[in-house]
């Protein structure tokens, strides 16, 4: 039987028993790689102090220590057995896609699994759970259930999203990775505490003098700051009621209208100038040529020197 506590619970018994201020604790991605034995195949750290990242490693059967973040992992492997003990507690469960673990922060446990693993993790401060709920008006406790192989698709696919969408592009990924965090944060505060959450959005688009400002914001080709922070910011709402309401105007969320709006650019520069397609993508701020063409391909169907063929 799978077993459920608060993370304060399991906080306060472990700090009696060992005294381990969470000054103490270890990041979440430096006790993942010493528990690990690698290194993660990408991460992406977050200046809110959040990270994603995606690991590929052998067999665990080893104790993690507590950490300073909650951890959410999701799982993208062949199906397999495993277990993971906690005190005098036993939960055994099944990796599989559409499951969730959450390892919530200063939580100690024994893992065993018996074949390699491919997951990706996200690393999520309290301050910014903290933020999201207060942002949702709840008075609830927000404290984080442990999760052993619990079934939510829903969670699970977002979070396994973050390894398919990057692009080799700082501005998109960045924005994109913004906006899975506030998703993902959301849907975890609804789902996976002690007293869920219901967070009710804004209601109606953005005017259209914020949308207006959003819009040129997103179109800048200067230095200008495109986070979902500084967009929510000028509309004078949180990010999460931001992203729906952009969306509700537009039809897309903030990452899907600039990456739209970037794949036009590509268009009009292969079509309308003689600009080699290595220095297109360094103009739209990818990071390769290959990347670049990758993107591209991915949104037309077609490589960048295939389309201008074509259309000229």
């Amino acid at each position: 039987m799978l077993h459920e506590g608060s993370c304060q619970n399991r906080r306060d018994a472990f700090e009696t028993k060992h005294g381990s201020p969470i000054g103490e604790r270890r990041s979440a991605d430096v006790e993942m790689a010493r528990v690990l034995h690698t290194k993660p195949v990408s991460m992406a750290l977050d200046p809110s102090g959040s990270a994603i990242a995606h690991w590929k490693h052998d067999p665990l059967h080893d104790v993690v220590e507590p950490m300073s973040h909650h951890v959410i992992m999701a799982y993208n492997g062949f199906m397999q057995r495993m277990e993971r003990r906690t005190g005098r507690s036993v939960a055994r469960g099944t990796f599989r896609r559409g499951v969730l673990i959450i390892i919530p922060e200063g939580s100690t446990s024994r893992w065993d699994i018996p074949r390699p693993v491919d997951v990706i993790q996200l690393y999520l401060p309290h301050t910014v759970l903290k933020r999201v709920a207060d942002e949702a008006a709840t008075a609830k406790p927000i404290d984080l259930l442990e999760r052993t192989a619990h079934p939510d698709p829903i969670t699970s696919r977002l979070l396994l999203s973050a390894a398919d969408v990057l692009e080799s592009n700082d501005t998109l990924d960045t924005l994109f990775r913004h906006q899975l965090i506030e998703l993902l944060t959301t849907r975890i505060l609804a789902a996976h505490t002690g007293s869920p959450t219901t967070i009710h959005p804004a209601i109606g688009g953005l005017s259209s003098k914020v949308l207006a400002g959003a819009l040129e914001r997103l179109r800048s080709d200067s230095d200008a700051d495109v986070s979902l922070a500084a967009l929510a910011s000028d509309a004078g709402l949180s990010r999460f009621h931001f992203c729906r309401a952009f969306k509700e105007s537009t039809g897309l969320s903030p990452h899907g209208w600039l990456r739209q709006h970037r794949l036009e650019q590509a268009m009009n520069m292969l079509r309308d100038t003689d600009e080699a397609v290595v220095s297109i993508a360094v103009a739209l701020g990818y990071s390769s040529q290959t990347a670049f063409a990758a993107a591209f391909r991915k949104q037309t169907g077609e490589a960048p020197s295939d389309w201008r063929r074509r259309v000229r």
